[in-house]
This record gives C-alpha cells, sequence and structure tokens, in this order.
C-alpha cells in the first residue's frame, strides 16, 4: 500500500515521514560539514582558525542574499539570471551618488534597493500577468543592468567618502573565538556588518517560507500551479511577488557587496547569478519547483565557497579546476534531487 500523502508548509511530503526540503536540507548540511572537517583534518591550520570560516562569511555575504532570493524565484519554478548585473548597477549607482552627488550613506542604501524594487516591479509583471518565460525577461534584464552599469560610470574607482568608509571598516567580534597569531598575539575574530545583515534574511525568508501565507503560495506555485489556482491561490500575483521579492534582495545583496569591496565597476558581481543558481540547487533547490529551503541555501553557498578553497590549497590555482569541481558537485546534487523526484513518483503510486 501506498503510503500516505500530505501538502504541508506547500510541500508534498510524506504522512509520518520526511518531506522532500528537508531530505535535501539534511544532505546539504552533512556534505557541508564532511567537507569542511575534512579540510580541517587534512589541510592544515588554514581551516582550524575560526577567522578561516568567518572569512568565508565575509566573502560571501552578498552572494547568499542573492542566492536566497533566487531560491524564492526556482521554489516557484521561475529563475532569475539578471541579479549579477543588477548588483553591478547597484554598485556603480551607489558609488557614484556617494562621491559625485555628495549623497549619503542612508540615500545609498534607499537607492539601492529602490533599483532592485524597480527591476523586481518589471521583471515580476512581464513574467507574471503576461507570461513571458522568466528566462527571457531576467536575461533582458541582465542586458538591461550591464548597459545601465557602463552609463552611470565606465571605469573603476575606490569610494572616498568618509562616512561610508568608516561603515565598510566596522568589524563585529566574536567573543572567544579568535586565535593566537605567530607574534603569540591573541587576534580576535570578526564578521563584517553585511554578515549580520545576510543572516537576517535568511532568518526573515525562512519564517516566511515556513509559517507564511505568502511562502506557503510559493510552494504551492512551484509545485503545481493549477492546483494552486483551484485552491484559491492568485497564482500571477504569487509570482509577480516572488520576483519582486528577488530583485529587492538582489538590491540589498547588491549594497552589501559594494560595502565589502568599497568600489564601483562595471565588471564587479560578475558570474554571481550562476553562483547564486548553483547554491540555490547544492541547497536543495529544485529547477522544477515546489521543494527548497533557504537554510539549505546557506549551506550551498558556505559548500562552493569551501570547495574553491579546498582546490585552492591543493595548489590547483588555475581557473578551470575550479570550474571542473564546482561542475561536479552541482552534478551530484543534481543527480541526488532526481533520485528525490524518483521517491516523490514512487509515493504516488
Amino acid at each position: 500500500m501506498a503510503p500516505n500523502i500530505g501538502l504541508k508548509n506547500g510541500r508534498l511530503a510524506r504522512q509520518g515521514g520526511i518531506s522532500d526540503t528537508n531530505l535535501l536540507l539534511i544532505i546539504t548540511i552533512t556534505v557541508f560539514l564532511v567537507m569542511y572537517a575534512c579540510a580541517v583534518i587534512f589541510l592544515g591550520a588554514g581551516f582550524r582558525k575560526p577567522q578561516a570560516f568567518f572569512n568565508i562569511l565575509n566573502d560571501n555575504a552578498a552572494l547568499i542574499i542573492l542566492a536566497c532570493g533566487m531560491s524564492v524565484v526556482m521554489i516557484t519554478g521561475g529563475i532569475d539570471i539578471s541579479v549579477g548585473t543588477l548588483t553591478a548597477l547597484v554598485c556603480m549607482s551607489c558609488a557614484v551618488h556617494l562621491d559625485y552627488n555628495g549623497g549619503s550613506v542612508l540615500t545609498a542604501m534607499a537607492l539601492a534597493v529602490a533599483i532592485g524594487m524597480a527591476f523586481g516591479l518589471v521583471q515580476g509583471y512581464l513574467v507574471a500577468y503576461l507570461e513571458i518565460q522568466p528566462f527571457i525577461v531576467t536575461l533582458a534584464g541582465m542586458f538591461f543592468a550591464k548597459g545601465m552599469t557602463t552609463i552611470v560610470n565606465s571605469t573603476q574607482f575606490n569610494v572616498e567618502h568618509e562616512a561610508f568608509q568608516a561603515l565598510k571598516g566596522t568589524r563585529i567580534y566574536v567573543p572567544g573565538m579568535g586565535s593566537i597569531n605567530k607574534l603569540g598575539k591573541y587576534v580576535p575574530a570578526y564578521v563584517e556588518p553585511g554578515v549580520i545583515v545576510a543572516l537576517l534574511v535568511v532568518l526573515l525568508l525562512f519564517v516566511l517560507l515556513r509559517w507564511g501565507k505568502l511562502g506557503r503560495g510559493f510552494y504551492a506555485v512551484g509545485g503545481n500551479a493549477a492546483s494552486a489556482n483551484m485552491l484559491g491561490i492568485n497564482v500571477r500575483r504569487t509570482r509577480f511577488l516572488a520576483h519582486l521579492l528577488c530583485s529587492t534582495l538582489a538590491g540589498i545583496g547588491g549594497f552589501v557587496y559594494f560595502l565589502h569591496v568599497g568600489s564601483g565597476s562595471p565588471s564587479h558581481a560578475s558570474g554571481a547569478e550562476m553562483n547564486a543558481i548553483a547554491s540555490s540547487i547544492i541547497g536543495g533547490t529544485m529547477l522544477s519547483g515546489g521543494v527548497g529551503n533557504v537554510v539549505g541555501t546557506f549551506f550551498g553557498v558556505l559548500s562552493l565557497s569551501t570547495i574553491k578553497n579546498i582546490v585552492s590549497s591543493l595548489g590547483l590555482d588555475e581557473a578551470w579546476w575550479t570550474n571542473i569541481t564546482v561542475a561536479a558537485m552541482i552534478c551530484l546534487f543534481l543527480v541526488i534531487q532526481s533520485l528525490v523526484l524518483l521517491r516523490k513518483n514512487k509515493s504516488k503510486q
């Protein structure tokens, strides 16, 4: 007899069993912990210092935000490939606003969010209400953002705004997690402000997706749009809000990236959209929609960064080794997702 199937938080799950989302989450966390433990054991002291882990967070705070927004769209069965160039546009716009237009840090933050929301409103409307394929719409958005970045300013420059530099240099120290350097001096571990923003985004989205009505709508639409419509869910509005949320998060992530690098450049965040998609897949978000978890996406970003650091530590500094390793990792998780889908199909019988 086939096991009972229930819809919990918009996710197809076995009653009395484990949902597909939770299964993929467990696999992702396990893979990351095993990978990082092997790095600590076999690759020396570089991975043993707490600051090594915090540096992963510092370097990838913006990517965590972008990937979480990407996961929301992918859960609804869509995709957004404009988030990388949108990040570059936010960086350049904020840099010009601060150094050339006499803006403040607060107005720069507002500008970043406004740019993200503007993209979300247009792209969300085209996808949800005009029913144009998300890939085509966001491809156009990617090229538009890339062109607009060059129009705003075509050269790279470092921001010299005093208040911004003070914020950029802010460090949040983690008690009891420091280490002793070669001179015998205690060095406290720290995270940058962007890490706090990223963790808050993960927390808020986790609550939204797990307990919020809108979050359940995302899962329902991605799982089966026709069934969601029969349940009284406004499918168009849900897809529109998913793209609006993703682009708004890209604006926030863009400012976090800007805060980390402290400059404007047309080449900033190159390939960030691919890394966001890869992190979402590694984190257990299915391209087919209906399954995903931002906590898994968070660990997907950590796993992606860790594997890159491991490859570099092994002396394989050439870019192709990193690309090959990341490709193998994505293929592994796609195979795992296929097995989970097979499990789901068998449970329906």
